[in-house]
């Protein structure tokens, strides 16, 4: 059996392999968070689409004088509004990792509009959480928050900053469909064909993974042990400071 999908995919192939069934994992999921491969099919494609959408609403910002929030998939990792935000030009990125403080975003977009711009744009992960969600909050208290990330991130900053129109976009499941881009083509091909081979060797209990430039194959119980999230001192993170987004948190 080869299992193609994301860490849930995975944990059951995995329940399948340990009552005799030959399993071979394809990690395939948008939200790139399998802790055994450096990268997952669809992720590049969904990242494109959330980047498309993202220069789509910075004309509109631009010539209306708003900030515009985006919603991104990302309930439990980041990546894809990590990546979007710094291929897209986000002045802030919220990600479920690093809950973020409303007046810290505030004093950010103060200091981007007292530069003379009259415009700011938001990638929001759907699972970014307010240090008072996390802090006792609805969350922390047991209650399961799906999805408005954006939008109550959208009405704490109004709050903190009357006079500036905020408009929210959620992407939704538009991230998880369309034509894949030629890197996830190739991507998937190579693991695919791994996958046959690893097959044709007699392998099981296994996952083929991207290790770039290669396609190695690693245990498939190391890719449903954890969810791959973004590391709050990861260097992309630290290279996106550098570029002057703000994350809210500090």
């Amino acid at each position: 059996l080869i299992t193609v999908g994301g860490d849930g995919s995975q944990a059951i192939g995995l329940k399948l392999q340990a009552i005799g069934l030959p399993v071979i994992g394809v990690p395939k999921t948008i939200d790139n968070d399998l802790d055994a491969t450096v990268e997952t099919f669809g992720f590049g494609t969904a990242v494109q689409v959330a980047t498309d959408a993202l220069d789509r609403l910075r004309t509109t910002a631009e010539s209306h004088d708003r900030i515009m929030l985006l919603e991104v998939m990302g309930r439990d990792a980041g990546w894809i509004a990590l990546h979007t935000g710094m291929a897209g030009g986000a002045d802030v990125i919220l990600l479920p990792e690093l809950a973020y403080e409303p007046a810290l975003v505030v004093r950010d977009l103060r200091r981007i509009l007292a530069g003379g711009r009259r415009f700011a744009l938001i990638v929001v992960a759907e699972g970014a959480q307010a240090r008072s969600e996390t802090d006792g909050g609805p969350r922390a208290r047991g209650a399961k928050i799906q999805g408005g990330a954006a939008q109550r991130a959208a009405d704490r900053i109004a709050a903190l900053l009357p006079g500036v129109e905020l408009r929210v976009t959620v992407l939704g499941h538009v991230q998880r469909g369309g034509t894949p881009t030629a890197y996830d083509r190739l991507l998937a091909t190579r693991l695919g064909v791994e996958a046959v081979e690893a097959a044709l060797r007699g392998e099981s209990g296994v996952l083929v993974s991207s290790q770039p430039p290669d396609i190695r194959i690693v245990s498939l119980a190391s890719a449903a042990a954890r969810v791959r999230r973004v590391e709050p001192g990861a260097q992309i993170v630290e290279h996106a400071r550098a570029l002057g987004i703000s994350f809210g948190d500090r």
